[in-house]
């Protein structure tokens, strides 16, 4: 007789679905947060509704729709090293909507995809909870996501993040740069700290060249150093959406850039129109500590430029009669706006003066 074949499961293979049911039921009251009158059905069907216009929300005229997409990179890895899931799906959305936020819109809904090794329903119900709060924050709804078990291409522990946003903005109140001209100011807002991008070299150079471990704390520091880099990405959509509401101001912003990688240099040549430069006089706010103690370690000031944010996480280029009422609007929302530029003629570029 030959041998008796075993009922192999899905489950000896690495995916367990009815840990997926527990999670599905664990992340309905955490969606339901941050429900929106626009959603259509409930959590749990192949796809999300979302009606765009609405009698009670108002309705656009010639609405253009938004899309973007990120992930928090390396800061993975640093959630996971701190077994601290929380944070990051904060960064998650905030990397998405600050991006959109750029040419004025609104972000409207938020989709997460979350990649593991083996599906552990309370850590990821730790990190969907982060994303609701990031969606809470941009005042958008979570309308779906994805969870994909995956032991043969993850190590165990091993999870990995992606975001999608789909926003709007009226096509005639499009912000893209064209209109920026010598003279315009640039008003700088606080980053939080790190935010989600320079990650590797931050921890080649606290955990290998500093050797520090995640619970300790440098001198100068209020808290571990883990907690510093590990700090969620501000989200500047509403305070800057409640500026842009107001006609005056919303015509005096002429472009707008979100600092993530590249920094201030890499992300506000983006918006920059031919025959205009961007000189950033950088006496004009107080960096971080944070980054001083990395750069302290053995990088050059131009290369923690075109890395890190350096403490300024948007920028916002305004006509120079409007800069006081902008600087106000901000600092009546607790940020502590700081006018940190100016755009001159001369070859399309960004230059960082002391």
């Amino acid at each position: 007789m030959g041998k008796k074949k075993r009922n192999i499961t899905y489950k000896d293979a690495g995916v367990d679905i009815s840990a997926n049911d527990r999670l599905v039921e664990l992340l309905k009251p955490i969606v339901r947060t941050t429900a929106d009158p626009r959603m259509i059905g409930g959590v749990g069907g192949f796809a999300g509704l979302f009606r765009l216009n609405s009698p009670r929300l108002g309705t656009y005229k010639d609405p253009v729709l938004v899309g973007c997409t990120d992930g928090v990179g390396t800061k993975v890895l640093l959630a996971r090293e701190a077994n601290r899931l929380d944070t990051v799906g904060i960064d998650l959305v905030a990397m998405s909507v600050n991006d959109m936020l750029t040419v004025g819109a609104r972000p409207l809904f938020f989709l997460d995809y979350a990649a593991v090794h083996a599906l552990d329903p309370p850590q990821v119900a730790a990190l969907v909870e982060g994303i609701a709060e990031g969606c809470r924050q941009a005042g958008c709804a979570l309308l779906g996501g994805e969870t994909a078990e995956m032991p043969d291409l993850y190590a165990k522990g091993d999870f990995d993040l992606a975001g999608f946003a789909v926003g709007v903005v009226e096509r005639r109140q499009i912000i893209d740069g064209s209109r920026i001209a010598p003279g315009d100011v640039i008003v700088g807002l606080p980053s939080s700290g790190i935010h989600s991008n320079g990650l590797s070299l931050a921890r080649r150079l606290v955990f290998k060249e500093a050797g520090l471990k995640y619970s300790e704390v440098v001198k100068g520091f209020e808290r571990p150093i883990g907690e510093e880099l590990l700090t969620p990405t501000r989200i500047y959509v509403k305070p800057v959406l409640e500026l842009l509401a107001r006609e005056r101001t919303r015509r005096a912003v002429r472009g707008m850039a979100h600092i993530t990688g590249g920094g201030l240099p890499g992300n506000v040549v983006r918006i920059l129109p031919e025959g205009t430069r961007a000189v950033f006089q950088t006496s004009r706010w107080t960096v971080p500590p944070i980054f001083t103690y990395m750069q302290s370690l053995g990088v050059t000031r131009a290369e923690m430029f075109r890395v890190f944010n350096m403490g300024v996480g948007y920028v916002l280029v305004v006509r120079a009669e409007a800069v006081e009422a902008v600087l106000a609007h901000f600092q009546g929302h607790g940020l502590d706006a700081r006018v940190v530029g100016r755009i001159e003629s001369g070859k399309r570029t960004v230059q960082m003066a002391r």
